[in-house]
């Protein structure tokens, strides 16, 4: 497994020293009081960093407020006292610094750790949880490690902190209060509409939400669990188990008082024999970290055994027995310089953000997504703001937020387009989502060339230049143009001899005959892609019978809800003139091996012939399973795009999924299969190779 680089920022004098000690202790007051940071996570750990890095060269001038020392960075106080010291952890950052790392503690306690606890390093803000007879009776921050601040009015706020164990017994449980992505959407709307500017990111907003006190509003957070410690009054003989407990034992205790762990996610805590293991793990959660429904920053390695941990000890900032393995950064702030609008191939107005230039994980970072022209205003987006960007792995990087406690008064207001950037129509803003009016006649050829594209009509041969060059020919207007073109029209354009023109009308006649999934792809639909027109198409079987469904009908596909139905049913409304130019071409438009759902008149009373209530091929070796590709296929499969591969498992009988879940039956893992394997095996999915898959659909097979 690779190691991320170290980041240390360099100090070269005392001066130089003194300015980020203050930096970085301004930097962690401003979080730990409100939840707002001048640096991101990154900077502020290369600083840290690179104070610890001059601190061990110059010994004799290390400043008494260092972060380095203390915990919370040297810069939180609270007034409740803790009953345990409540420490920070020390960092690692790549496999050679854990190894170190391991023998060091073999070192204190005399004999390698027998096991290894590993969990998610959860990106949220420490507190702990006080039960008298079983019910939450105060809530205490992190603060300086010796006390923190009392936060009981958040009481009730907290989803799986409950306020009652399962058990009247008197103990502390400390753990990480954080945001999921969806209560940090859910809070910026809130905070939004109340007034106030958005949070940056999710674990700024916990920060500011668990001390808030006089809102007008609140806002729900979530609770994990990671120490149950007993307290003063606790009953003697439990507190004598607690203390003698291995740390995974404790986690169990935990779950079954009702506490949430993270034993109920996609990355539960697991146990480990060696530092082998560890990072086999750690590589593990790594893989599976964008998939999560809320951030982590890394992995927290502890030695389980009780005896182990107190043999360790602990250091004024850090135990010696438990270390922080950080993962690389996947936000960073940087400035927003301007806004582009682009129009897509349905017509669809995009804004796209510039950004002055920022390196996160690896990639320089150069552009970011912008959902819509309200979802810029909803996070009051300016030119000039410091914002939030996040990515991780191959996910789009994307603007979380203006950072606003870093504005200065000289942003200024995004202009949002008058008219479509494109050819000057008039722009439809009755959606959330901008559409020039002309429709997919703004954007022609890149609506043609998507639509010849391989897992659509697979016309080879009508590339993006050539496509380019039948529309400004004029020869051709709309896709079922394509279908009209003649011989002699293609020999009088410019480098079509007559081998290339024979070629492409063979082509263009061949697609005449692809499955009616693929030629609703080709549409563009809004609402739908390559999965969802399977689906479709699938499940009606034939497009007459698609076109006289409406919105209700609609739904009754999986992964058509009421918002999309509606949409979706509009559109080919609207495309119905092009829909009825195409069967006139002699278009197919059936999906071989379906048969239209049954309606109410029919003899069997209801349309619930398939897996999706409707039109859905019956048996097959992949009859009633879900099926994820993932990796580079091999042997009789190496040639089949993912397109091609989805449409085999469903003529198999079985339905294709991109993503991987407890509801999934079977994996197809390929060479650099990743994160998707890496999920199916801690989910005990069964896992198929690229020939063992194959031998199993063989009669499916082309």
């Amino acid at each position: 497994m690779a190691g991320m680089t170290t980041p240390v920022a360099v100090i070269v004098d005392a001066a130089a020293y003194a300015q980020a000690v203050e930096d970085a202790v301004k930097a962690s007051a401003a979080y730990y009081a409100g939840g707002t940071s001048v640096l991101d996570d990154d900077a502020y750990d290369r600083l840290v960093r690179g104070i610890a890095a001059w601190e061990a060269e110059h010994p004799d001038q290390v400043l008494s407020d260092s972060p380095t020392g203390k915990v919370a960075g040297g810069a939180v106080e609270g007034d409740v006292p803790h009953t345990v010291a409540m420490l920070s952890l020390d960092n690692v950052f790549s496999p050679e610094e854990f190894t170190a790392w391991t023998a060091s503690l073999a070192r204190r306690i005399g004999h390698d750790a027998e096991r290894f606890s590993v969990e998610p390093k959860l990106d949220g803000l420490a507190i702990a949880a006080r039960y008298t007879d079983g019910r939450l009776t105060r809530l205490i921050t992190r603060g300086d490690g010796t006390a923190g601040e009392d936060v009981s009015h958040a009481i009730g706020t907290i989803e799986g902190l409950p306020q009652e164990l399962a058990e009247q017994l008197t103990v502390e449980v400390r753990g990480e209060v954080l945001m999921t992505t969806a209560q940090f959407e859910h809070a910026n709307e809130v905070r939004t509409a109340h007034g106030g500017q958005p949070f940056a990111n999710p674990r700024n907003a916990a920060a500011g939400t668990l001390r808030a006190k006089d809102r007008a509003y609140t806002v729900p957070m979530t609770f994990f669990g990671y120490g149950l410690i007993p307290r003063p009054d606790t009953d003697v003989a439990l507190a004598a188990r607690l203390r003698e407990c291995a740390h995974s034992d404790l986690m169990t205790r935990a779950s079954e008082l009702g506490v949430n762990t993270t034993g109920s996610t996609a990355v539960p805590g697991t146990t480990a024999e060696s530092a082998e293991q560890v990072l086999a793990r750690v590589q593990e959660i790594a893989a599976l970290r964008t998939q999560l429904p809320f951030g982590i920053d890394g992995i927290v390695i502890k030695a389980d055994l009780a005896g182990d941990q107190q043999a360790a000890g602990a250091g004024s900032r850090a135990p010696r027995w438990a270390i922080a393995y950080k993962l690389p950064a996947v936000e960073k702030i940087t400035r927003l310089l301007e806004v582009e609008w682009n129009v897509g191939r349905t017509g669809i107005i995009a804004p796209r953000a510039v950004l002055e230039p920022v390196e996160i994980d690896g990639s320089t970072i150069t552009y970011a997504t912008l959902h819509n022209p309200a979802d810029i205003t909803r996070r009051d987006l300016r030119l000039g703001d410091h914002v939030m960007v996040h990515r991780a792995g191959d996910v789009i990087p994307r603007i979380e937020a203006p950072v606003a406690h870093l504005r200065t008064g000289d942003e200024k207001p995004i202009d949002f387009p008058e008219v479509c950037p494109r050819c000057g129509a008039a722009i439809d803003t009755g959606e959330q989502r901008w559409r020039c009016e002309n429709g997919r006649n703004c954007h022609l050829v890149a609506s043609l060339s998507y639509a010849a594209g391989r897992d659509q009509l697979d016309i080879e041969g009508l590339g993006h230049t050539r496509v380019v060059q039948l529309v400004e020919s004029g020869l051709v207007a709309d896709l079922a143009d394509l279908f009209a073109l003649t011989r002699d029209q293609l020999l009088g354009l410019e480098r079509m001899g007559e081998t290339s023109t024979d070629n492409l009308l063979t082509a263009i006649d061949t697609a005449k005959g692809r499955p009616l999934s693929r030629v609703l792809c080709a549409l563009g639909v809004r609402g739908t892609g390559r999965s969802m027109s399977r689906r479709i198409a699938r499940y009606f079987a034939t497009m007459d019978t698609i076109r006289a469904a409406d919105a209700e009908t609609m739904q009754q596909v999986e992964g058509i809800g009421t918002e999309k139905a509606p949409s979706i049913v509009a559109e080919l409304t609207e495309l119905a003139p092009l829909i009825d130019k195409l069967a006139d071409a002699g278009v197919n438009m059936t999906e071989p091996g379906a048969t239209p759902p049954a309606t109410p008149g029919d003899a069997d009373g209801g349309a619930d012939g398939g897996a999706d209530g409707g039109a859905e091929t019956t048996g097959g070796p992949l009859a009633g399973m879900t099926v994820v590709v993932t990796g580079a296929m091999a042997g009789t499969l190496e040639k089949l795009s993912r397109n091609q591969m989805n449409e085999l498992i469903e003529r198999a009988g079985g339905r294709s999924s991109s993503s991987v879940s407890k509801k999934t039956s079977l994996v197809v893992a390929g060479e650099g299969a990743g994160s998707k394997r890496a999920k199916a095996e801690s989910l005990g999915v069964r896992l198929a190779t690229p020939d063992e898959f194959a031998a199993l659909i063989a009669d499916f097979l082309d």
